[in-house]
């Protein structure tokens, strides 16, 4: 009787947590993929980085993303080095960069309705330490219970205290970096 009464309480707290999460109006990224890109007359740089983890309420439209720095990847060990270095991102000192912000235009939004919708998110973007605001469009793509999200953008890198090769300007890597991102996200 006891260990059918345990497994009872077992069973109701996990359709409890589970009914709890499904009605939480959050979505989980299950798969991130950021890209940046410099093109200069000298080379062009490309960077891949599928670490990233967000979550997005769909009832408040917070949006939360966090990008692990060391995890962007370069076609060349060399670039990968000069990025992660103390003179450029110092990604041992700052290891992740982070976006907190809200979809302002929430209304025209249905995440309950599949369709694709243009979006709106300001907030605050971190990296290397640097806080700087960032109003962005982004595309929402709603598909049955997932949730896709895709933004192209600018940065530019003084701004976020990103200097080149010991201060110096370089003509290796533009001033203003093409930054994409696609992410497919769910309730858990």
């Amino acid at each position: 009787m006891e260990k059918l009464s345990s497994l009872t309480i077992i069973l109701a707290l996990f359709v409890t947590f589970s009914a709890g999460a499904q009605t939480s109006g959050k979505v989980v990224s299950t798969k991130t993929h950021i890209k940046f890109f410099s093109a200069t007359p000298a080379e062009n740089i490309e960077a891949n980085n599928n670490t990233a983890v967000g979550t997005i309420n769909k009832e408040t439209g917070e949006v939360v993303f966090s990008v692990p720095m060391q995890g962007f990847e370069f076609e060349k060990a060399l670039m990968q080095k000069h990025f992660n270095s103390d003179n450029f991102l110092d990604t041992k000192s700052f290891p992740k960069a982070k976006l907190i912000g809200k979809i302002t235009n929430l209304d025209k939004v249905n995440f309950t309705k599949d369709g694709t919708y243009e979006a709106i998110v300001q907030g605050d973007m971190t990296i290397k330490g640097v806080t700087k605001p960032i109003d962005e469009k982004g595309t929402v793509v709603v598909k049955g219970n997932m949730v896709e999200v895709q933004s192209k953008f600018n940065l530019t890198l003084a701004d976020y205290g990103i200097t080149f090769v010991k201060g110096k300007p370089s003509s290796n890597i533009a001033k203003s970096v093409e930054v994409t991102i696609h992410s497919e996200l769910q309730a858990q």
